[in-house]
This record gives C-alpha cells, structure tokens and sequence, in this order.
C-alpha cells in the first residue's frame, strides 16, 4: 500500500509517501514540505497549496490519503487556517476517487511511538528507525507527514480491510434478497 500521509498547515504543509504494509518493511517514497508565505492572500496561498499537493499525486500515485485530523487550539486563526489547509488533501483524494482517512495527533503518536503523548523530537526519532533512514527527515512537518503515512498503513489498512469485507457482505446479502 503507498500512502500520502499529510501534515496540513497553511504556513508550512508537510507532505510524505510511505509504502508498505502490516508485517512488511516500510519504505520512504517522498517527503517534503510545502510553503506558503503569509503575505500572500490565502486563496492564493491554497491555490499553492492545491497544485503542489496535485503534483504529488499525480507524482506518487498514492493508493490512499491520510491527513492529520484538525484539533481545536486556543489560537482560532491557526486553526482555520490548518482546517482550510486540511481540506485540499481532501478534495484531492475525493477526486481521483481514493480513500481517505483522519488521524487525530495522538493516534499518529501512539501508532508511531507507543505513547499517545509523545513528543516531536519522539516521532521524528521512531519515523527515522521506522523508515531506517541515515537522516531524520526535517523540518517537523515532514516527519510528522511521515507519521501519518506510516499510522495509516499500520491502522487504516485494517480498517479499510474491514470496511471493504463489510461491504462485500452486504453486497451478497443485498443479492440474496
């Protein structure tokens, strides 16, 4: 499974592909980070953010995406700007048609590290070791882009597993009627 997992961020939006799956070596594709600068106009900036994001795809061919899920903060202006941010992954996956899935940070945490409450400099290390990578992949959006590609495919790819046997079932008992 290749995921685009992707740290959503108006300022600095981090992007990763990993593939691999459960009981398989997990395997860095890309990362990098997108930057928008806070002078422009925040159309623009998500029209930035939109193209880039469709050039990874069409780059990468991801399988599916996995995006950071927005978590209420007390500065409310970070945060529209984050859940903006977060719907141009979004809009993407839903136009090629790809699953998509939402992580919360402490899923990713707990899924990367063991430790729901684990701190940057935690994930960054476990992304590394994971990806046994010689450098840890920088800025921290990035790695955490990584995180939720790596959560996804550890998680999601069960609940996708999941989702598509109950699907198949209620197929055939739709038949059966």
């Amino acid at each position: 499974m290749r995921v685009l997992g992707v740290d959503p961020g108006l300022t600095r939006c981090g992007l990763g592909v990993v593939e691999g799956g459960i009981g398989q070596p997990m395997r860095m594709v890309a990362v990098g980070v997108v930057r928008t600068p806070v002078t422009d106009d925040p159309a623009e900036r998500l029209l930035s953010l939109q193209t880039e994001i469709d050039e990874w795809m069409e780059r990468h061919t991801p399988d599916s995406v996995a995006v950071e899920r927005v978590f209420a903060k007390a500065n409310i202006k970070g945060i529209m700007g984050t859940a903006q941010a977060s719907a141009i992954p979004m809009l993407a996956a839903a136009r090629r048609g790809l699953p998509l899935a939402l992580h919360t940070p402490s899923e990713v945490k707990a899924a990367v590290t063991g430790n729901g409450r684990a701190d940057k400099a935690q994930v960054t290390s476990m992304v590394t070791r994971i990806l046994r990578l010689e450098v840890a992949p920088k800025p921290a959006d990035a790695a955490d882009a990584l995180a939720i590609a790596i959560c996804h495919v550890w998680r999601g790819g069960a609940q996708d597993r999941i989702a598509a046997a109950v699907a198949q079932q209620r197929a055939v008992a739709g038949v059966r009627r």
